[in-house]
């Protein structure tokens, strides 16, 4: 089974008291099941999911699943520091009938290749599944291997992909060359969005992006294109999505970035982030506010 195309890192709406807006999760789902994204993924770090408790997960990816009833797949974030509580979650998701987990490196404690290894081991012989890692050093302050990869994707058929949100060509062009190379069927997907169009070119599969949230249809614009092989078009849609991807270079952080953009243009989602995340000032929401005038149509 080859996932490819794009997953939608689906932010959390908060309202001003700080609860989930299950109104605004509605909104979103529709608006980017219309947009055409081929996945969601809640429960993501762009979703704030570390500052969400346990029941605010599962009530989270269960309203999601209904929401989209069918119409795309829900790829719930599963990720977690412990391994035992990666697998609770990933049973419940299971039990919902989610279409796969995406799994982040472990943090905080940094650990060794052969702990990671014997981690993402243990859930995918634990969790019929489809398991997609997430690889984000930045933050979880951990490189996966390539070497590691590659032996996790040849031991076990139920680890699909890996989702890479890494600034760094060589690495991911590494990982698309040697991982393809030993599993044809294994997926790599860019978590940035200036990596979009260079990953597919590389032979990717798509995105995992946060930017998604408020342009799906401009994203999958340009999968499209590359995949029709107009090349032409595909770059040049996607030389508009560098210039969206301002939006996030001025911004105090991604999830901020994406919550604002999406209030400016009229959405139901008040930009409020769970604390101590902040939201974006002024000088933001004034550049963002021209910026995105030129986005009407692919919004």
């Amino acid at each position: 089974m080859l996932f490819k195309g794009i997953v939608t890192p689906m932010i959390t709406p908060f309202k001003r008291s700080y609860e989930i807006d299950f109104e605004a999760l509605e909104w979103l789902t529709t608006h980017l099941v219309r947009g055409g994204v081929h996945g969601v993924f809640p429960n993501s770090t762009t979703g704030e999911a570390p500052n969400l408790t346990a029941s605010e997960k599962r009530e989270l990816i269960r309203r999601v699943i209904e929401l989209v009833s069918g119409r795309t797949r829900v790829l719930p974030g599963i990720g977690g520091n412990s391994t035992l509580e990666v697998l609770e979650l990933g049973r419940f998701v299971k039990d919902l009938g989610a279409d796969g987990g995406i799994i982040i490196t472990p943090y905080f404690y940094k650990p060794t290749p052969e702990e990671l290894k014997a981690h993402y081991g243990r859930i995918a012989e634990s969790l019929e599944i489809p398991i997609i890692i997430y690889h984000f050093p930045a933050l979880t302050g951990v490189t996966l291997p390539i070497k590691t990869v590659n032996e996790l994707a040849l031991e076990h058929s139920n680890i699909v992909g890996l989702k890479v949100t890494y600034d760094n060509l060589t690495y991911l062009k590494r990982l698309i060359g040697e991982v393809k190379g030993v599993r044809k069927d294994f997926s790599i997907f860019s978590g940035l969005d200036q990596y979009l169009l260079v990953n597919l070119m590389l032979g990717g599969d798509g995105g995992v992006v946060a930017l998604s949230n408020l342009t799906p249809k401009l994203h999958r614009s340009i999968y499209d294109a590359w995949l029709s092989g107009d090349l032409v078009k595909a770059y040049s849609l996607y030389a508009r999505l560098l210039t969206l991807t301002e939006l996030i270079e001025i911004g105090s952080s991604t999830i901020a970035a994406v919550k604002a953009a999406l209030s400016l243009i009229g959405a139901p989602v008040e930009p409020v982030l769970r604390p101590p995340l902040s939201e974006e000032g002024e000088y933001f929401k004034k550049v963002a506010s021209e910026l995105l005038k030129e986005f009407t149509s692919f919004i």
